[in-house]
């Protein structure tokens, strides 16, 4: 289920282990001057990127997004924002160019009408995504091109007021499981099933190898999210970033 979590703000110094993820929110409704500050932690190529987006509430939230990313990749590795390399695999995941003494942490972000989430793990795959539950954008259409059979059966299922927020369930886990994999739409939205019925767990039942987990959670009232990781089950830990303490 998507569970209320609580979000701790960080008052030391933080340490990754092995044995969990960290989840970070973060709002990027931010004053200019902080944006700008982020902005100059930007590589060439992330800074190209952001002077693409036609709109400026698009660019906005790029800068920002990329920004506190790299602060927070900044904090876990001990070196300078300016200082982290990204390269990117064939369908566009981001990933750290680690150095011979970094801990080998992995990360993936979303973000979507002002909020932003990121993950953190030491050598797990993951991937995550957050989603602003709209009533007026879940169609039946939508439904039937991209989940997969039992998903729509499920779905269907389901009173009608309950319906928007089973879509975004099962939107959200399967969108961060394609993101943890790194494969793009290589691998079919309908190839793999997950749950979607609020109030049950959030688990894979179909289509999934190896060993993978599911966690559900809200990131904000009406912002559903989900995180995918492998390996063995571990501790989830989930914190806030402030502009004013990074």
């Amino acid at each position: 289920m998507s569970r209320a979590v609580k979000w701790e703000v960080l008052s030391a110094e933080l340490t990754l282990a092995e044995g969990e993820v960290h989840v970070w929110r973060a709002s990027l409704e931010i004053e200019p001057h902080v944006r700008a500050e982020l902005a100059r932690t930007l590589s060439p190529d992330e800074a190209l990127r952001a002077r693409r987006f036609h709109f400026s509430r698009d660019r906005d939230a790029f800068i920002t997004a990329r920004g506190i990313l790299r602060r927070l990749l900044a904090m876990y590795l001990n070196r300078p924002a300016t200082q982290i390399g990204l390269r990117y695999g064939q369908f566009g995941k981001p990933e750290l160019s680690l150095q011979r003494s970094d801990q080998p942490i992995r990360f993936n972000l979303s973000h979507s009408h002002g909020l932003a989430v990121f993950a953190f793990s030491q050598g797990r795959e993951l991937g995550i995504d957050l989603e602003l539950s709209r009533s007026d954008v879940v169609t039946e259409e939508i439904v039937v091109h991209y989940f997969s059979a039992r998903e729509i059966d499920e779905w269907r299922a389901l009173p009608s007021e309950s319906r928007a927020q089973g879509f975004f369930n099962c939107w959200t886990r399967k969108e961060a499981y394609i993101k943890a994999l790194g494969e793009g739409l290589q691998v079919p939205l309908d190839s793999f099933d997950v749950t979607l019925t609020p109030g049950t767990p959030a688990m894979f039942r179909r289509g999934v190898e190896g060993q993978w987990h599911l966690c559900a959670f809200a990131a904000k009232k009406d912002y559903p999210a989900a995180l995918a990781y492998s390996g063995s089950p571990c501790d989830v830990r989930f914190l806030s970033w402030d502009a004013d303490s990074y």
